[in-house]
């Protein structure tokens, strides 16, 4: 039997990247997915098409994570779609590296409403689907929360909230059958670091340079991990924020 047969999956910001390649491990691994997206409704439905291609269930729905109505609204056309649900996977995020003198109310807010209220919205709807029967969450947060980089003072800092959140509702979740960590990837290659031109920089080289196992990740790194923590053969892992770095962020 597949990893995830029959589960229900939610990930948040699936369009690209880190999302859309754990909405396909999950579909490939028996999972039925919810491809969110905020305003890439093109590279959603594509995503969609390849899962329903590969023989797998899933489908599209707008929704951003910032805006409580929207993310109930994704909730309800989970609940409308499939019954229920059992997997959340908080993806959608958003970074801006600047120098601190140059950080505004707007790209805090922002960051922080997208990467952090907005996973807060979004476990809030899921908790009331998952039941009494439970459910999973997994975080995926940033190595960047363990060593912060310059210029990235706000988004290290949502993602070390993002980390805490995960710590905190692991005990707040005793007795209810609910799992929830956090994955810290490291630097991984995705269309948004190439667009921002990170991927090929010599400060991409630098990091490689230290980096144990000398490369860059691949989104499937990751979603290979989230696979193995949303199934049963994490079933005693809960409240722990994993490394996925290729040893850079290793304690």
């Amino acid at each position: 039997m597949s990893k995830l047969e029959n589960k229900v999956a939610v990930i948040t910001g699936a369009s690209k990247g880190i999302g859309a390649s754990i909405a396909k491990h999950f579909a490939a691994e028996g999972a039925k997915v919810v491809v969110n997206y905020a305003s890439s409704k093109t590279d959603a439905e594509k995503v969609v098409q390849e899962i329903i291609n590969s023989g797998g269930t899933a489908i599209a729905v707008q929704g951003d994570v910032s805006k409580q109505e929207e993310v109930i609204r994704l909730f309800d056309e989970t609940k409308n779609a499939f019954g229920t649900l059992d997997i959340l996977v908080n993806n959608a995020g958003i970074y801006n590296y600047e120098p601190i003198e140059q950080v505004s109310a707007e790209t805090f807010h922002q960051q922080f409403n997208i990467n952090v209220l907005g996973s807060v919205f979004a476990i809030q709807s899921a908790l009331k689907l998952f039941g009494e029967k439970g459910g999973n969450i997994i975080n995926i947060s940033s190595g960047v929360s363990r060593t912060p980089l310059p210029t990235g003072s706000v988004y290290s800092a949502t993602k070390t909230a993002l980390d805490a959140f995960t710590v905190a509702l692991s005990k707040e979740f005793s007795g209810r059958n609910i799992r929830i960590n956090s994955i810290l990837p490291g630097v991984v290659e995705t269309e948004g670091s190439r667009s921002a031109g990170f991927i090929g920089s010599e400060f991409e080289a630098k990091l490689i340079a230290t980096t144990p196992l000398g490369r860059s990740g691949q989104p499937e790194d990751i979603a290979k991990v989230a696979v193995f923590i949303a199934s049963d053969d994490a079933g005693w892992i809960t409240g722990e924020q994993i490394a996925v770095s290729g040893g850079i962020y290793g304690l």
